[in-house]
């Protein structure tokens, strides 16, 4: 004989009626996400670790450099007709026979261009400019600013005339002592022209100097106004400001 007494009947039918109630809702849980859903996952308990920073880059990692508007030359107020202003650098950039100064290659870390327009000191404002000088400035890798000067030597011999607008432009080169780490000046020769087009007999020039300071390379074409002749003093002057002005943003 049981030691237990059994359960009265009305007990044990609302025990099994409980029972199946709650194993339908568990079936009815357990269905598969609607379609599109993300499925639902639930994060396993684990221990909280600590997970030491990352290193910050070594010097030597290349990272991005920005040039900014400090480093680029700024004239002295008798001499600027228009304030400076940003310029693409693939019209900044001179060309002789070819591209000649464009030929940074891939250890160029950033380039900018900027463009100031001259005019003669003392002038009234109510004259045209005399001229306008395109700078352009190169930041390298490595070794990639002296290279850069050897193969513009290279280039620049190698085309010593070229045509321009049916006019005959020869190229002169020659070292530009006491500027920056190393210099290079250009000037450029052809028969001038008047406003009409026609030969007046005499010859226009105009010049470009190319400085490096340390990894930088800076490069500035004067312009004469609608093709005259540049001014080799003003020129002079915006060289030798501009590269103290990137020797102090390297600083």
């Amino acid at each position: 004989m049981s030691r237990h007494a059994p359960l009265p009947m009305a007990r044990t039918r609302r025990a099994l009626a409980l029972l199946g109630a709650v194993t339908l809702a568990a079936a009815c849980t357990a269905t598969e996400d609607p379609p599109g859903s993300a499925p639902a996952t639930t994060a396993p308990a684990t221990a909280s670790t600590s997970v030491p920073p990352t290193d910050p880059p070594s010097p030597s990692a290349s990272t991005p450099v920005t040039i900014p508007t400090s480093a680029f030359v700024e004239l002295p107020a008798e001499l600027r007709k228009s304030p400076r202003r940003t310029t693409p650098v693939e019209e900044a950039l001179p060309k002789l026979c070819g591209n000649e100064f464009g030929t940074g290659g891939r250890q160029v870390t950033a380039s900018a261009a900027m463009t100031v327009t001259y005019q003669k000191a003392g002038e009234p404002s109510s004259n045209v400019p005399q001229g306008m000088i395109h700078q352009t400035i190169f930041t390298f890798d490595g070794d990639g600013a002296p290279g850069y000067l050897s193969r513009l030597r290279t280039a620049v011999q190698a085309c010593p005339s070229y045509d321009q607008s049916g006019n005959r432009v020869t190229v002169k080169s020659k070292a530009l002592p006491g500027v920056g780490d190393e210099a290079l000046l250009l000037t450029r020769t052809w028969p001038e022209t008047s406003l009409n087009g026609e030969r007046t007999g005499d010859t226009a020039s105009s010049q470009i100097a190319v400085a490096r300071v340390d990894s930088t390379v800076t490069v500035f074409d004067d312009q004469g106004w609608e093709g005259t002749s540049g001014n080799p003093a003003i020129l002079d002057r915006v060289v030798r400001d501009g590269v103290r002005a990137i020797d102090a943003w390297q600083r």
